[in-house]
């Protein structure tokens, strides 16, 4: 089986299960155009919503053969067809960012997520020096046609309602959405690039290092808790997440918490305990000073939990742990873990 159809089959059948179990609460969908951010939902509703972005996802690609064009690529918003190899490349996000230059590809234009200083530092020495075509919520189409693409790669839940203009400058394509199915999405990008092979060998090589990883660990795995502040909410980062695939390709459990088919749960400062596990990752979105954090760190609470106590609650990189949704990020993400639970 293909490395698309295994961990989309696998996460079909995951998100069935929870339907299954999942009678309450309240968990983010990240359903929005917000980096990595949505409305409430329940948990039923949520893991709906991510079983129907896992089908259609599995549904994607191409039948051309290696160097094959014209080729019909299949997608979020349809089919588009590529007459040759593009070379002139616009990214809509920092996933897409990453796919193309794992695969070699420097794009001409990107829009990154708002608030950021442009391409990611983990990123800018192969990125080259794309041009600037707005955020992800604000896209540029004056400044993406007067780059002259020949091919532009972005998501549904992010540009949907633009799909129709952008696809008037260039050919389009459009994963379902960034995160979870990040594999998944980078074989698209891949197919649309006509450079499959380099990409499942990529994510052959993940595969590879993230199974070390969990074997190196042994059976008594830790608990993680993937915690994230952001300007208006707190999140416990779930399993339906592009970290959440990361820790369950290593095979770290979670607290049970955590342990839904949704993007995240979230909670308020007084409620921090819930965050507690045997480690806790910390991400920022953006500028701390205008998120929860201070006050979530100064309860009592906080300073009780098992891992502040054994020093075992670290911050991680935001770009790369949350941001990075692709498979350069996911590389560096287990890097990061292998350095604090590999003793």
């Amino acid at each position: 089986m293909s490395i698309r159809r295994r961990g989309t089959a696998a996460l079909a059948l995951a998100v069935a299960g929870a339907l299954a179990l999942s009678a309450c609460g309240d968990s983010d969908s990240g359903a929005s155009g917000k980096a990595d951010s949505g409305g409430s939902k329940s948990v039923a509703q949520g893991g709906k919503d991510f079983a129907e972005a896992a089908e259609k996802t599995a549904r994607m690609g191409t039948a051309a053969k290696p160097g094959q064009f014209p080729r019909t690529v299949t997608h979020a918003m349809g089919r588009t067809e590529l007459k040759q190899r593009p070379k002139r490349v616009v990214v809509l996000d920092v996933g897409e960012l990453d796919n193309v230059v794992s695969l070699g590809v420097k794009p001409v234009g990107y829009a990154p997520t708002e608030g950021d200083d442009g391409v990611p530092g983990y990123l800018k020495k192969a990125a080259g020096s794309p041009k600037d075509v707005g955020t992800i919520n604000a896209l540029n189409l004056e400044a993406i046609a007067n780059l002259k693409p020949d091919l532009i790669l972005g998501s549904e839940l992010r540009a949907a309602k633009l799909y129709p203009q952008l696809a008037k400058i260039a050919p389009t394509v459009f994963s379902v959405r960034p995160g979870f199915t990040w594999k998944e999405n980078y074989l698209l990008n891949a197919a649309a690039l006509d450079r499959t092979a380099e990409a499942k060998a990529e994510l052959g090589a993940y595969e590879k290092k993230a199974k070390a990883l969990g074997e190196e660990l042994g059976a008594d795995k830790p608990t993680i808790t993937m915690l994230r502040y952001m300007p208006d909410r707190i999140r416990l980062y779930a399993k339906a997440s592009f970290i959440g695939t990361i820790l369950e390709d290593v095979g770290l459990p979670r607290p049970k918490n955590q342990q839904v088919n949704d993007l995240a749960t979230e909670i308020s400062p007084e409620k921090i305990d819930e965050a507690d596990a045997d480690w806790i990752f910390t991400g920022v979105y953006g500028d701390a000073k205008k998120t929860g954090r201070a006050a979530a760190e100064k309860n009592p609470l906080w300073k009780k939990l098992d891992a502040v106590k054994k020093g075992h609650a670290k911050d991680v990189p935001d770009e790369t742990w949350y941001l990075g949704l692709g498979v350069t990020a996911a590389d560096a993400v287990l890097d990061d873990l292998r350095a604090d639970l590999v003793k």
